[in-house]
């Protein structure tokens, strides 16, 4: 493979950018030269010397790594941009989370869909139409992979911005639940749990409204079983006791019982693909009370905690045993290596529909899977999941579609429309006003 020029937008990051580094520090990728760049220069700049670190730690080559202060800079020459970034300062959550549930609107993440993802949208996609305008000036013919949530929203804003663009949105909610029915392949037939890669899902939607219509061990069906067991009335616990010992834990992120997605095939003959927590906020019925929500295990992640450990990563030193790693963590590496001839990968992506999904119009950036090869993505045709979940995925859509033309127009109006058509909006028109007055005070952009 050839020597490759990465830039990271979002550079200064004390998580995703020091976990890719790491990855490709397992995988020994000394051939990568690597610009970081963030609005938090020396934040960059620190992680720098973390990059150096992660070497050390890992006995690898060392890879090329700067600090570039202008994005125009960090993108010259590059063959891929990687974004992920918090649209403004962490405390503009406080309007995405706090706000809506002085009105009764709960959320357990509130970074994709509901009021929340929607007025994160409205912080988040200016800068994509943005950065997309700078790639398809600097280095036109560089892959993109984003990270950043809304993603399906901030992936289809690089399209708006740059039709030609060569972009991908990467999540890895559908890993967690190939882990899942892993550990259920190692009790269904008394072998060692399989690695997640060895189990096939078959994907559709859009990100974190996500399904698998089917599901395969070494060539085994696993449905009839998948389906068994979400029918076995005895699963359906009340996890409260569960959720409020992961609260007193601050686990806000662990849904492993994945009830949520379980419960999506019994009541409609489909899977959820993604983690419980995402799947929740896009039907109403999970998220009518915190009380309801907590009874399936999942606490809601809390907005003082997200300020509080935003500022904790800032002066965060890392520890040699943190910076060591066995096998990577997440797919972004091997995408890489992928696409620039190193191996082949067959994995989920959010693309635009180019046919792979057959009941959402073409254009719309859905998740699916796909195979990756040298300078090429081909997307999978999905299966189509059952007629009753063909319609609610189609609503989420039509509402990112509608908030995508709102925000690149800079249109308020048709943005409002957007906000009481989400799922989650159960107000009378004149509070849901209200609260679409008080979002777009409090959401707004800050740094």
């Amino acid at each position: 493979m050839k020597n490759i020029k990465v830039c990271i937008i979002g550079g200064g990051s004390r998580l995703w950018a020091i976990q890719f580094m790491k990855d490709l520090a397992v995988k020994k990728m000394s051939n990568i030269e690597i610009n970081l760049y963030d609005i938090d220069y020396n934040a960059a700049k620190n992680n720098v010397g973390v990059a150096k670190r992660i070497c050390e730690v890992n006995n690898c080559p060392q890879f090329k790594i700067v600090a570039q202060e202008t994005i125009e800079k960090s993108l010259e020459g590059c063959d891929l941009v990687i974004i992920s970034i918090e649209p403004g300062l962490t405390e503009c959550r406080y309007g995405d989370l706090i706000v809506p549930r002085k009105y009764g609107i709960y959320q357990t993440v509130g970074d994709t869909t509901g009021p929340g993802g929607i007025l994160r949208a409205k912080r988040a996609l200016p800068l994509f139409f943005d950065f997309a305008k700078k790639i398809s000036e600097i280095c036109p013919d560089a892959w993109v992979i984003n990270y950043t949530n809304p993603m399906t929203l901030c992936t289809a804003a690089l399209y708006k911005g740059f039709p030609k663009i060569k972009a991908l949105g990467c999540c890895h909610e559908v890993f967690g639940m190939q882990r899942f029915i892993a550990s259920l392949v190692s009790k269904w037939f008394d072998v060692p749990t399989p690695d997640r890669h060895e189990i096939h899902l078959d994907v559709t939607g859009v990100n974190h409204f996500t399904f698998a219509t089917g599901a395969k061990w070494n060539g085994i069906d696993l449905m009839p079983k998948l389906i068994e067991l979400a029918n076995d009335e005895s699963i359906y616990k009340d996890l409260t006791d569960v959720c409020n010992k992961k609260i007193k834990e601050e686990k806000w992120f662990d849904c492993e019982e994945h009830l949520i997605a379980l419960s999506f095939l019994k009541h409609f003959g489909v899977l959820g693909a993604a983690g419980d927590r995402h799947l929740a906020e896009f039907v109403p019925w999970f998220l009518s009370s915190l009380e309801e929500i907590h009874s399936y295990g999942i606490p809601d992640t809390p907005y003082d905690w997200r300020v509080r450990i935003a500022n904790e990563k800032k002066n965060k030193i890392f520890k040699d045993d943190e910076l060591f790693i066995e096998k990577a963590k997440e797919e972004g590496v091997d995408i890489l290596r992928a696409l620039f001839g190193d191996c082949d990968l067959y994995s989920n992506c959010n693309l635009p529909n180019r046919g792979q999904i057959t009941y959402l119009p073409k254009n719309r950036i859905v998740e699916t899977n796909g195979y990756f090869t040298i300078n090429s993505i081909t997307p999978s045709v999905a299966k189509e999941p059952p007629i009753l979940i063909q319609n609610m995925i189609r609503r989420v859509s039509d509402v990112q579609d509608a908030t995508l033309k709102a925000i690149y127009e800079d249109d308020n109006d048709l943005l409002f429309s957007a906000f009481i058509m989400d799922p989650l909006m159960k107000l009378p028109i004149k509070k849901a006003k209200e609260l679409f007055d008080e979002m777009l005070i409090e959401s707004k952009i800050k740094y």
